[in-house]
């Protein structure tokens, strides 16, 4: 039966990750595929590859901690969401002033690291909450 639970959770692991990482595409201004695949945007493919490990953070937490499947999905939803969420505050209440995604659209390698890194950092921090 391990085995079992085992696939269950890596099966909703990846689907909480790619339904994570497109909700994300979709709450920012920018069209990040098209940034990283033709445009060769490196700060737009750090900026996105640093959500998505801030989000498998929190998922792999859920993952380890959780009591069972409806308990990993929930605190997986609220990884996702809590991510989101981060980078709006970020963009819009802490630098108020610069477009943060035009800046990497822009090929700022700089901003996309820092957005990297806030991501990371908020899947780090709710990965602890979430530990019991």
């Amino acid at each position: 039966m391990s085995i079992v639970y085992t696939l269950c959770y890596l099966g909703l692991a990846v689907v909480f990750t790619i339904v994570g990482t497109v909700l994300f595409c979709y709450s920012t201004k920018m069209r990040e595929r098209k940034e990283i695949v033709e445009n060769q945007n490196v700060a737009a493919a750090l900026m996105l590859g640093g959500k998505m490990v801030g989000m498998t953070i929190v998922i792999m937490s859920a993952a380890k901690y959780s009591v069972g499947l409806l308990d990993f999905s929930i605190w997986s939803a609220a990884g996702i969401v809590l991510q989101i969420v981060s980078y709006w505050v970020v963009e819009h209440l802490i630098f108020m002033k610069v477009s943060l995604v035009q800046k990497v659209e822009e090929g700022n390698i700089a901003v996309g690291v820092f957005l990297a890194a806030i991501s990371i950092g908020v899947g780090m921090l709710v990965s602890g909450a979430i530990s019991y």
